[in-house]
């Protein structure tokens, strides 16, 4: 249908699209939160009726990408950087890199600081972020991605994760097919979404396998080394301990070697263990550690692109898109004896 003589607005083109004038406005300002059809339904309209765009002012590039995480005490934090900076350095932009968790303030003075000297986008590796500083970079309308290895803020903006369900089910049933019954679990934070995932997947295995899920088996970690440490003396002061420990982190696993060691227990003779993340050193540990391989590289090379096609004007092909994880078999597990 024609409009005839009406002004064709944005109030035209919601009436004809069956739509609110919020969702055109949404396409509009390429925001991400419209499904695939609308879009395009939305947007064959406004070029059926010739809608005219209000013009606005071009970005000028500042020439820095922000990368913001809770804390930088981890491996992975490097190789999500090394990430970001091989994306920036090939389009001769810098990176600057700010962690914000354990300083009070540290959040609203980064936002501070974001707002004096502008940035071409923002990338979160965040757990948590307060509504109002939420609010706040909505309102400076920075392009943002969010990486979720560790769970994400609730901003509507595209996201980059890693398959964890099945990262944790892979490894799971690998320790189930070496003939293990008796499988620990150290879990990550309960309330990264992540950490629900892997132990998600772990239950799903073990289920799939006719496997009963004792939870005296599954233990509180923070995927640091002293919570598997903790974990694997608490594991193995059961009744009946596991022959097998999955780890919800590398770290943590490398913890549940050093708890294991002390008990006079052999990787993988007494106990197998695998982590998950596989950082540089899951390689050179003793053994070197059957681990479920988390992208993370990667995830940062594609946060860094994302932001960059939203500094354009662009809109990704997925708001959620999930990288494969992939069990790398090394040393560290061996059928039960």
């Amino acid at each position: 249908m024609r409009v005839g003589e009406r002004k064709v607005t944005i109030t035209v083109i919601a009436e004809e699209a069956g739509v609110s004038v919020p969702t055109v406005s949404r396409v509009l300002n390429g925001r991400s939160d419209v499904s695939p059809q609308t879009r395009a339904r939305i947007e064959a309209l406004l070029q059926q009726h010739g809608y005219q765009r209000r013009a606005s002012r071009k970005r000028d590039s500042a020439g820095l990408i922000d990368l913001v995480f809770n804390d930088l005490d981890s491996p992975w934090a490097v190789e999500i950087i090394r990430g970001v900076e091989d994306v920036a350095h090939a389009a001769a932009l810098g990176t600057v890199v700010s962690a914000v968790h354990r300083h009070s303030g540290a959040t609203r003075k980064w936002l501070e600081n974001l707002r004096t000297r502008a940035s071409d986008g923002v990338i979160l590796v965040l757990s948590t972020l307060q509504p109002a500083h939420e609010a706040e970079l909505r309102r400076l309308n920075v392009p943002t991605v969010v990486i979720d290895p560790a769970g994400g803020p609730a901003l509507d903006v595209p996201t980059i994760g890693a398959t964890n369900w099945a990262g944790g089910m892979a490894a799971t049933q690998h320790l189930i097919s070496l003939g293990h019954r008796r499988i620990g679990h150290i879990t990550g934070p309960p309330a990264l979404l992540c950490s629900r995932a892997r132990l998600d997947g772990y239950r799903a295995a073990l289920d799939a396998a006719g496997i009963p899920i004792d939870d005296a088996l599954i233990r509180p970690g923070d995927f640091y080394h002293e919570s598997g440490f903790k974990g694997a003396g608490e594991l193995m002061d059961l009744r009946k301990p596991p022959t097998a420990i999955f780890a919800a982190s590398d770290q943590m696993a490398l913890g549940v070697y050093e708890g294991l060691r002390q008990r006079g227990l052999r990787v993988p003779d007494d106990v197998s263990v695998v982590g998950f993340d596989d950082l540089p050193e899951a390689r050179w540990s003793s053994p070197p550690l059957t681990t479920v391989r988390q992208p993370l590289t990667e995830m940062g090379m594609l946060a860094a692109r994302t932001v960059l096609r939203l500094a354009r004007g662009e809109q990704p092909d997925s708001p959620r898109v999930e990288l494969a994880t992939d069990l790398v078999v090394r040393d560290s597990s061996e059928h039960v004896k």
